[in-house]
């Protein structure tokens, strides 16, 4: 008889629990510099999702090694459901392949995706006073003048690095890349003539953009907006430069009642006609796949981007 009460207050209490999560805030850890495009996207986000959650969503910006520090805060966070992260690609792919030595974690063991929320096109942008104002331009002045073509990315493994690699393998341009602490110092670096362009998200590039002080010269996929700027396919290559996505995480062994809230919260919040028309405008699209075709992404593009790597001579086989 005693067990049976036992037993019985335990299931009451599991259920209590689980009626009661979140308890208290949850912190979002943003592997990015605040102002971000990307960075603004998932602040907006994560408003929606403490209104719907009826709890503080506090965001921590934790830039740095090309996302890899952010995403390895969130690998070792609180397993209690208090801890999400937003790490993209880069952070969960490119920087394992092109920089392994500084990644700690697995993200196929050490995160649970949540949701999949936003794309923006990998854009390679250069100053509107450069000589050159094509991509076929742009590396047949580089190969005439090497080392005079200086291309800013996000940071050592980010897609901008991979993409600048890739390009080079393809034409033998020699860009030279230069590596910066986030998006926005490379944006600046350009903006004051240090380099002569950069290859980062879309997002982070619009206003240049649309007021002329920069020039696209090659897109990911296409725009709207800037249907005049090329992909690579149109301009002959079989590759695409590939694209940015950031998804949302938790740490591997989340419990079940906070991924039953969640998962479906983020959805709404992702999907909500409020979110598509905020983002649209940072050159983001608000794009919600649920856990289990984000997990199987993040595996196809995991061996799209090795197998690439390896025939571009990038890595060692």
């Amino acid at each position: 008889m005693m067990r049976a009460i036992v037993c019985a207050l335990l299931l009451v209490s599991t259920q209590l629990a689980a009626q009661q999560y979140p308890a208290g805030q949850i912190s979002m850890i943003v592997p990015l510099a605040a102002g971000d495009a990307s960075d603004t996207a998932a602040r907006a986000i994560g408003d929606a999702l403490s209104k719907d959650l009826k709890v503080p969503v506090v965001v921590l910006n934790r830039p740095g090694a090309g996302g890899a520090l952010g995403t390895d805060l969130v690998a070792k966070g609180a397993k209690d459901g208090s801890v999400i992260g937003t790490p993209n690609n880069a952070a969960l792919i490119y920087r394992a392949i092109m920089d392994p030595s500084t990644v700690t974690y697995d993200p196929l063991k050490d995160l649970v995706p949540l949701a999949l929320a936003m794309r923006s096109p990998s854009i390679l942008a250069v100053g509107a006073d450069q000589p050159f104002k094509s991509f076929q331009e742009m590396v047949d002045y580089s190969k005439k003048n090497p080392g005079k073509v200086r291309i800013g990315t996000a940071g050592v493994g980010s897609v901008g690095d991979f993409c600048v690699q890739q390009i080079n393998a393809l034409t033998g341009a020699g860009l030279t890349m230069v590596p910066f602490q986030g998006a926005m110092p490379a944006v600046t670096a350009m903006r004051g003539s240090h380099i002569e362009g950069v290859i980062l998200a879309l997002g982070t590039m619009t206003a240049h953009l649309q007021s002329g002080a920069v020039r696209g010269i090659v897109i990911s996929s296409k725009w709207p907006d800037f249907q005049n700027i090329p992909t690579m396919q149109e301009l002959g290559f079989k590759d695409p430069l590939f694209g940015i996505w950031t998804a949302f995480f938790a740490p591997a062994g989340v419990p079940a009642e906070a991924m039953k809230a969640l998962v479906p919260a983020l959805e709404r919040a992702i999907r909500s006609p409020e979110i598509v028309s905020r983002l649209k405008p940072l050159g983001i699209l608000a794009d919600y796949s649920p856990p289990e075709k984000l997990l199987a992404e993040m595996k196809d593009e995991q061996q799209r981007v090795m197998k690439m790597a390896q025939a571009a001579g990038l890595i060692k086989k």
